[in-house]
């Protein structure tokens, strides 16, 4: 057989460095104001904003009702209601290139009205729709499109951020790419009950005061109260806790007491290396973080049963052999599937990370953290607790054995 890697030697430094880690978290939890909940976690108001001047603004006074729709690749009114044939008036930006050609377009369905913004000239594929209009026509209320041109200079978060200090503690995140433009503004349930009029409409009317009337575009607004956090926080302990119940029960099946509980402890120290990463790194903790973190709680618990299946088998080859020479000689079997499964997975995660961004690109680096520490955990913490168990039971048994012979 090949060389037995000695990983039982490790097993004390490893259980330092987790010691260590713990601290560091909770060290960071106090002096950083403990974790950066999300706003799924927070009561309070959410919109993605993005910074686009205004195109057209459309309004409709025909009969029915008209609604419309924007792709990447056309503009469609629907046009439907009590008394109305549902007819569909579709605009592929293909065959109405600019603005120009789409407003002569819209203005042959009647009761439509457009009133131009933009240059003529502006392209239609540059459109972009406002979360904050509604998307049914209406004749008093324009709808209005906004535009944004593949040269468009990016803004700095840092004037986005000074443009919102009068609103109190308002918190500002970049999304995607800078040249998008595309900015996540969260306001907590404090500062809403403290600000003067509409939270929603007093954050756009803000920012247009800085960056120009008709500039800004809600691309999404959400209200999370605070029942509804309070829950979701409470869900999120309780999904955590049954996972760790059902892989106690299930291993202790499967194996015996001692293998469950070193597993247990092994995916738990995953747990903490996660959140100390998040607290300290200061990322956002919300759902994604949540999926991220159960994730990897299965993925190293998978690890783990791999060994202590080898374990169980190589008791059963090598029953004289003690209990450490059978652990590490299970590891190094196992490390080749180990590593491999792993880096393949990291690769993967690698390229999310790199070509997405917002949440997924945190769920991406989440991830990327705890597979590194998955294999940390399943080689050294969870074999650890099972061969610290294991000596001790043995341990106790020889005591008695001794003492046995004695008394007779």
């Amino acid at each position: 057989m090949k060389t037995i890697i000695r990983f039982s030697k490790f097993f004390l430094p490893a259980a330092i460095i987790s010691t260590l880690i713990m601290i560091s978290g909770v060290i960071g939890f106090f002096t950083l104001g403990g974790i950066n909940l999300g706003i799924d976690f927070r009561a309070g108001l959410i919109q993605e904003i993005q910074f686009a001047p205004q195109a057209s603004r459309l309004t409709y006074n025909g009969t029915g009702i008209a609604s419309i729709y924007l792709s990447r690749t056309s503009l469609d009114i629907v046009i439907s209601g009590a008394g109305v044939d549902e007819i569909t008036h579709s605009f592929a930006f293909a065959s109405y290139p600019t603005l120009s050609d789409l407003g002569r377009g819209l203005r042959e369905v009647e009761g439509i009205n457009v009133l131009d913004i933009a240059s003529p000239d502006t392209r239609s594929a540059w459109l972009v729709q406002s979360a904050q209009s509604s998307p049914v026509l209406e004749a008093n209320i324009p709808f209005v499109l906004h535009y944004l041109t593949p040269d468009a200079k990016p803004i700095p978060i840092e004037d986005v951020r000074s443009s919102l200090l009068s609103l109190g503690s308002v918190s500002v995140q970049v999304l995607g790419a800078p040249a998008e433009r595309r900015f996540m503004i969260r306001m907590e349930d404090s500062e809403i009950n403290s600000a003067r009029g509409v939270p929603a409409e007093r954050i756009i009317s803000t920012l247009e005061n800085s960056f120009g009337e008709g500039e800004v575009a809600v691309t999404r607004s959400d209200y999370v109260d605070s029942r509804f956090s309070k829950n979701l926080s409470d869900q999120a302990g309780i999904l955590v806790a049954l996972t760790l119940l059902l892989v106690l029960v299930y291993l202790t099946f499967r194996f015996k007491i001692y293998y469950a509980v070193g597993a247990v402890i092994g995916i738990i120290n995953d747990g903490i290396v996660m959140v100390t990463f998040v607290t300290l790194t200061r990322m956002e903790f919300n759902t994604s973080t949540i999926a991220a973190l159960l994730t990897i709680l299965g993925y190293s618990i998978n690890n783990t049963i791999v060994i202590f299946d080898r374990v169980r088998e190589n008791l059963k080859l090598f029953p004289d052999d003690p209990f450490v020479d059978v652990l590490d000689r299970s590891i190094t079997g196992t490390l080749s599937r180990t590593l491999i499964t792993t880096l393949t997975t990291i690769l993967a995660i690698v390229s999310l990370y790199i070509f997405v961004s917002g949440t997924m690109k945190d769920f991406a680096l989440a991830i990327l953290v705890g597979l590194i520490s998955g294999v940390y955990t399943t080689i050294f913490i969870a074999s650890g607790i099972a061969y610290l168990w294991e000596s001790r039971r043995a341990k106790k048994a020889k005591q008695k054995k001794a003492v046995s012979p004695a008394k007779a």
